[in-house]
Parts: C-alpha cells; structure tokens; sequence
C-alpha cells in the first residue's frame, strides 16, 4: 500500500502550503513604506535619489536589503555623513527597520541611490520601486518625483500618526 504514503505526504503539504502563505502575507504587512519620493533631476544626469520612512509595526526587527527599478540600471542604499566638515555618501549593504520603529531615508540621511538613469526624473513624474526586506519579502511603491532641490514629499506622512515610533 505504497499509495496511501503518498496521500498522506500530498494532504500535509497542502494543509502546510496556507499556513506559510499566511506567514508571509503577515511580515510583509508588519512593514510599511510610507509617502517614498524623489527629487527631479537636471536633463543628462545620471544620478538620483529616492526617499521614504519605513515603519515596521511588528514585534521584530527587518532589515531592507536590496531596491530595483526599472528606470536605473544600479541601485544602492547610502548614507551621508559628515567627516571632517565634508559631507560624503557611503554605501551601506542594507538598512535596518526596529521592531515598533520606524527607518526615514532623507536627503542628508540614509536613501536609495538612483545610478546610470535611463532618463532624467522629472516633476510630476511617477516611477516603481521595489523594495527587498530579509523578513517581509518584495514591496513595490510608486515614486513620485518632486522639485529640484524638494527636502520632502508633497504628501507629508499622508495624515497618518506614527504611535510615538523613533526615528532612525
């Protein structure tokens, strides 16, 4: 009776399959990522950069590991700091969300690097962005592109109350 191995294996594996989409539907909903923007950029650049806060509602920490979009050939995260009175872009290997805390990316701060543009961002101008978190997998966001020179997104925190969060 080689058969009835075989069903029990194949009702296990059905009964197991929800339980881990449940999972991972769960940790990508603990993770948010609110109002991401852009600045425009000038006609031939080949460089931008993309901002956001990222909020993780849940009870462990994530980490952003990895962005694509299809409007830059490389992406990297960074980090500006300040050394000596010379301000320098570092790249960073990911960007740490806490548990009941919030990660903002800002100009000055830690953002998204934008590299070999396939077109000059441009006011008004939308584009996707996908995000790679270790614990809540794939998010994809719209960017909206803002003025030259913009210190933050036209949508504010789109009304919502962060609950006290940090921000890193």
């Amino acid at each position: 009776m080689k058969i009835r191995p075989l069903l029990l294996a194949l009702a296990l594996t059905l009964a197991i399959s929800p339980l881990a989409a449940a999972s991972a539907e769960d940790a990508s909903a603990k993770v948010q990522v609110v109002s991401p923007w852009a600045r425009a950029t000038p006609a031939g650049a080949q460089t931008g950069a993309a901002y956001m806060t990222l909020v993780n509602k849940g009870a462990a920490a994530d980490r952003l590991v990895s962005a694509s979009t299809p409007l830059a050939a490389v992406t990297e995260f960074h980090k500006t700091v300040d050394d000596n009175g010379v301000m320098k872009m570092l790249p960073v290997d990911g960007i740490e969300v806490h548990a009941g805390s919030q990660a903002v990316l800002k100009p000055g701060g830690y953002h998204v690097m934008l590299m070999k543009l396939a077109h000059p961002l441009e006011v008004g101008q939308s584009f996707p962005l996908t995000l790679t978190f270790e614990k809540a997998g794939t998010i994809t966001v719209s960017v909206k592109v803002q003025k030259i020179g913009a210190m933050g997104s036209d949508m504010g925190n789109m009304g919502h109350d962060m609950g006290g969060m940090k921000t890193e």
